[in-house]
């Protein structure tokens, strides 16, 4: 884990970098600290080890590793990148290019590019071990996905009930504002023409100071934002900063700042008046304890069924 520079402890065979975007600034004070400590464990690979880096991640350079792979969701010049990605049933379709060969077809059972890109790192770390193709494929289609990971809690149903769209609800970890980013442009391409509805819990008071123009950006893909207020985690409140911060700079006429028992109000009427036509994703995402009202919210979305 990077936030407390445990990840310092390891000196890994293989390791994997996959963003180097400013995060903890509480431990680290800024940007280039905890990019530093990145630089720091990717120095820790052993000399005939692997490091897997995302593609475009300047400072990898700066780490004189021999072996060294980069991967791109889609670009052609990481030695490891998807092609041909096809939406199927609220997952995804594709082939792999990885190290000179082409794996086909990849099958994905969860929503979100993002998670495209790690099971091509996945598949990068599984061929260094040399695992066959069959079993890589096979596990990838099994796999069932990651507690509060794109977890759909109601997943997108195949055909309508009673002649009506169900909602989906997708409950996601998303505390930083480059993930709730990924998550949101996930949700609007998987469900394209779908209502979208975040419900979002900022994470720590000094984040939310840190980020706020980076989270109402990230918010304002979705076409309607519920904010709750900050969970504070280890942390004693800062004044001046609530989630209001955020709030004022989402560019969506539709947002609420709400509390939790008021949240769940509004879900109870607005569950009477849900698009049916092309049915709505509810989105849950934060760090804190926001986890404790995704079964109430998904009993009063069954219920309006």
């Amino acid at each position: 884990d990077e936030y407390d520079r445990s990840f310092l402890k390891l000196s890994p065979d293989i390791a994997v970098i996959t963003a180097l975007d400013a995060d903890h600034l509480d431990i680290y004070g800024d940007e280039k600290s905890m990019q530093d400590a990145f630089i720091a464990f990717g120095n820790k690979v052993k000399p005939q080890g692997l490091l897997v880096s995302k593609l475009g991640l300047q400072r990898i350079k700066e780490i004189p590793l021999k072996n060294k792979l980069t991967y791109s969701l889609q670009n052609e010049t990481a030695n490891v990148f998807a092609k041909n990605i096809r939406l199927e049933q609220g997952g995804y379709s594709f082939e792999v290019q990885v190290k000179g060969k082409t794996l086909s077809p990849v099958q994905l059972k969860i929503g979100g590019m993002h998670n495209v890109e790690n099971c091509l790192v996945a598949i990068t770390v599984a061929t260094e071990l040399q695992i066959s193709d069959e079993k890589i494929t096979e596990a990838i289609a099994a796999f069932k996905g990651v507690k509060r990971r794109f977890e759909y809690i109601l997943p997108p149903q195949p055909h309508v009930k009673g002649g009506f769209v169900q909602a989906v609800l997708v409950d996601d970890y998303a505390h930083h504002p480059e993930e709730l980013k990924a998550l949101l442009q996930s949700v609007k391409s998987l469900f394209s023409g779908r209502r979208v509805t975040i419900i979002f819990q900022p994470h720590l008071f000094s984040r939310t100071r840190d980020f706020a123009d980076g989270f109402a950006s990230a918010l304002s893909l979705a076409d309607r934002v519920l904010l709750l207020p900050v969970y504070p985690a280890r942390e004693i409140p800062i004044p001046g900063v609530s989630s209001h911060l955020i709030f004022e700079k989402i560019d969506r006429s539709e947002k609420l700042e709400l509390d939790k028992e008021a949240l769940l109000k509004w879900m109870k009427e607005h569950a009477k008046h849900l698009d049916r036509e092309f049915g709505e994703v509810m989105v849950m995402a934060g760090a804190g304890d926001i986890d404790a009202l995704v079964e109430p919210v998904k009993q009063i979305l069954e219920n309006a069924f």
